[in-house]
């Protein structure tokens, strides 16, 4: 019975996912509970050990281990990246064939990449599927069944991972995953399949028709096999008795397809077609005979082939005197290509459950982000517009002394309405509740800053050190450039420091706002009785009590409190507004595979906002007609009103009082709201400097160990000769071989080429080299058009960078036009570009001048997932 060959596994070595990607999860989804996640990286960095432990049994059971932490870590792409900027875990994975050649050299590679960690898998998902398969039962027909399906499912992976694996490992592969390495295991396990099928079509006792072109479509697919084995750049990779075995089932297996042929040519009456056939068939068996030498297992069919022709040549002699053909004339034997390579699953493991599914993906995340900011925008958007429009009312009342002028006819007590603003102010902390606001607001922003310089001298100092090193190892220090890496991070903490440079001008234009105001704020943060002495005395006006514009005054003056209550409610519904836009992402994304924040969030924005939006333009509106009636009032009364010196001197110190509180209210609610600000970017200064901490700290372990490679790698190239460059023969024009190059194996045939197959099979003519292209006469795909070693640009992760939420009234302070400007203010990020359209419509608009600047509308990668693979049957 035919052995089959079995691809050994690679050796990789424990890791820990746990501190890593709970760093990442409590940096990123903030909202996240440790219940969440913590039982979940438990697990997971089980399901990894025990992946490791596992992978020893060559039992199915072992192979749904792996299927199960493939899966996990397929599942976590789209939610945890693990990049060298991202979470940052260090992968590293042995060679599997780690004897033999020049190509040994290089047995270990180590990459932050979870594309690194699945590609490594799938090798290894691949490997052991053929080692059950080797092992099953080929007495049985469950066994055979078995071995048939594995070795097409290992052929579909190790084609798929032949297209892929330069896209995911972005340094040079260890051998075992050079795409030409790939290649030949898929056609390997391809012909294996064959050769499983072709086994229970035998035991099946099919027809001889039937098995004949089973048995060729063996040979053929052994003869592919052998080819791609047999590149130079390959062929000292594989244990030594693979080639000898490949070659030998090339020709035995065609010997097999003559011997079938023949009984064919005999129940159809052509004796000498039989003996013809049959005497191809033993030179094919004795061929493989000689090549296989220990490794053939053929004897048995040798036997029978033997037999058949001494009693069909006995007979011919005898009986039937059929003249014996050419084998050259004879009709070819036709193909029966029943195996196929099988698609990789798009899940491998029965009953997956995702370990972290209460994690959202990041696309997810990042809309949501977007659609915070968003949102952000409107709500600062419309409470500064209504806020404004108040404020300019407030300044239309206090410039005309109301309603302090229509309650002080007498100009004996002060006006009740100061009154009460004057206890509102006590009650609230009056000017040294200011004082200490402003005190504290230096102090924040001191913390900040503190946070990030040592945030970035951190990142100074680790990329000094990697350039030192670079410029001393030169080529040989392979790892990614630091500048590279932490492009996003320093891009986000030049934001941060841009904003707290522009908030040390901000706490000036405070200062001076308090301080002009200050006489007043003081005045009214003290007893009434010092108040009411402070007045200057007015005259008698009591008469006017009754006149129509006091009248008209009053009931205006209710009118405009009538708004301001209408505008804290507006401004109530603005703020508490609540969405729940994760399951519309979330259904966008698994319905198209990615997400289009910028549609749903501007439908969704606007279907709660715009009646919002309305109510706030009417009540502008209504204040434009109010303060108009308002000042024509004014003007009536100021002409019935007879005046002095002394009444002048008292309006306008009521004036300034209305002023001062005016200035209290403003400065204390944006004052209060700054100080939440600060705070609240205090944490996420904190997540920033605890992920450029993670990341330096991960930089300095590679940093050793690659330390320790390179000055392992020096000495061995003192040691030792250099191995010869692998080279690509064989293709249209290609020069002859460079002096030095592989002489052909020993034992091969006379003028056989060093890189042509040495072991042709008898009848089988070697084809052209230009059949090679792609494998011997071409560039490898992943080197078509690029230098050796080329790498695929790597992929960066840049997420939305977050930034404290809720109204922000402090930002008018810090010396902006009074509309929307990008990249100023509070942090925000740059609104993505529209090249040669106008900006979308609606919330993304400007607003006029003198509003609020609102949050920007970041950008964000869109992640999909790939298309469902059909299950193997």
């Amino acid at each position: 019975m035919a052995a089959f060959l079995a691809v050994p596994l690679k050796k990789t070595y424990d890791v820990d996912l746990v501190k890593p990607l709970r760093n990442f999860i409590q940096n990123t989804f903030s909202s996240a509970e440790p219940d969440d996640y913590n039982n979940a990286l438990s697990e997971f960095n089980k399901l990894r050990n025990l992946m490791i432990n596992k992978s020893v049994d060559k039992h199915e059971s072992a192979l749904e281990v792996l299927y199960r932490y493939y899966d996990q870590v397929v599942s976590i792409e789209s939610k945890l990246p693990i990049t060298e900027n991202q979470v940052r875990v260090q992968f590293k994975w042995r060679d599997a064939f780690d004897e033999g050649g020049f190509l040994a050299g290089k047995r270990t590679l180590a990459i932050a990449s979870g594309l690194y960690e699945k590609i490594c898998m799938l090798f290894n998902i691949a490997a052991l599927q053929t080692q059950i398969g080797a092992v099953q039962n080929q007495d049985s027909d469950d066994g055979l069944k078995t071995c048939a399906k594995l070795f097409q499912q290992s052929s579909g992976i190790f084609a798929h991972m032949k297209d892929i694996v330069l896209s995911h490992v972005q340094q040079d592969p260890t051998p075992d995953l050079n795409p030409d390495t790939l290649g030949a295991l898929s056609a390997l396990m391809l012909a294996q399949a064959q050769e499983a099928i072709y086994r229970k079509a035998t035991s099946d006792r099919m027809k001889d028709a039937m098995v004949a072109k089973l048995a060729y479509q063996c040979s053929e697919l052994y003869a592919d096999a052998m080819k791609l084995m047999q590149l130079h750049s390959i062929k000292e990779l594989w244990p030594k008795e693979w080639i000898p075995c490949v070659v030998m089932k090339q020709a035995a297996f065609h010997g097999l397809a003559e011997f079938y042929q023949s009984n064919v040519a005999k129940a159809n009456k052509s004796y000498g077609e039989q003996i013809a056939r049959l005497k191809h068939a033993q030179e094919l068996l004795s061929a493989a005979q000689s090549r296989g030498g220990q490794t053939f297992c053929f004897r048995n069919e040798q036997g029978k082939v033997q037999r058949e022709m001494d009693e069909a040549v006995k007979d011919n002699n005898f009986i039937y005197h059929d003249k014996v053909p050419d084998v050259k004339t004879l009709p070819i034997i036709g193909k029966a290509a029943v195996a196929k390579p099988l698609p990789v699953p798009q899940k491998f493991s029965t009953n997956f459950t995702d370990l972290f599914e209460k994690l959202v993906p990041l696309a997810v995340h990042d809309a949501m982000t977007a659609f915070e900011n968003r949102k952000a925008q409107i709500v600062n958007m419309e409470i500064g517009r209504l806020r404004e429009s108040t404020n300019l009312l407030n300044g239309v009342l206090t410039s005309l002394n109301l309603p302090a002028s229509i309650e002080d006819l007498a100009g004996e007590k002060v006006p009740q309405s100061l009154t009460e603003k004057a206890q509102q102010m006590q009650e609230q902390g009056g000017a040294s509740y200011i004082s200490k606001l402003m005190n504290e607001l230096p102090a924040l922003l001191t913390r900040n800053r503190e946070i990030l310089d040592a945030t970035v001298a951190e990142m100074d100092s680790e990329e000094k050190s990697d350039t030192q090193l670079r410029e001393q190892f030169k080529e040989k220090w392979t790892r990614t450039q630091s500048a590279q890496l932490t492009k996003p991070i320093r891009e986000e903490a030049t934001k941060y420091s841009t904003i707290l440079s522009t908030a040390t001008q901000a706490d000036a234009v405070v200062r001076e706002k308090f301080d002009k105001h200050k006489e007043g704020i003081v005045l009214l943060s003290k007893p009434l009785t010092e108040l009411e002495a402070s007045l200057p005395a007015g005259s008698g006006g009591s008469s006017l009590q009754t006149s129509p514009p006091v009248k008209e005054l009053r009931s205006l003056m209710q009118q405009v409190e009538t708004i301001k209550a209408e505008r804290e409610a507006i401004e109530s519904s603005i703020k508490d507004a609540s969405f729940d836009m994760v399951s519309s992402f979330m259904s966008a994304l698994a319905s198209e595979g990615l997400v289009n924040e910028e549609s749903i969030s501007v439908e969704e924005l606007d279907r709660v906002y715009g009646p919002l939006r309305e109510q706030v333009s009417d009540s502008i509106h209504r204040q434009e007609n109010l303060q108009a009636r308002i000042q024509n009032a004014n003007t009536d009364f100021s002409n019935a009103r007879s005046s002095n010196q002394s009444a002048a001197a008292r309006e306008a110190k009521l004036k300034e009082l209305q002023a001062a509180y005016n200035m209290y209210i403003e400065l204390k609610g944006n004052l209060e709201e700054g100080t939440k600000f600060y705070n609240d970017l205090t944490p996420l200064l904190v997540k920033l400097q605890s992920r450029v901490m993670d990341f330096c700290f991960a930089r300095k372990t590679e940093k050793d160990e690659l330390m320790q490679d390179v000055q392992k790698q020096i000495a061995n190239t003192k040691s030792q000769p250099a191995p010869p460059t692998p080279t690509y023969q064989g293709g249209p024009g290609q020069s002859a071989p460079p002096a030095g190059s592989a002489p052909p194996p020993a034992g091969a045939p006379p003028g056989t080429a060093p890189h042509q197959n040495p072991y042709p099979a008898p009848g089988y003519q070697q084809p052209p080299a230009q059949n090679y292209a792609g494998y011997g006469g071409a560039p490898p795909p992943q080197a078509a058009g690029q230098p050796q070693g080329w790498q695929a640009p790597y992929p960066q992760y840049q997420p939305p960078i977050a930034m404290p939420g809720s109204y922000n009234p402090y930002n008018p302070y810090m010396g902006y036009p009074q509309q929307p400007t990008y990249g100023q203010g509070y942090p925000q990020q740059q609104p993505p570009q529209y090249p040669g359209q106008q900006p979308p419509a609606g919330y993304g608009a400007q607003p006029p001048q003198g509003q609020y600047p609102g949050y920007p509308q970041p950008g964000y990668p869109q992640q999909g997932y790939p298309p469902p693979a059909q299950q193997w049957r």
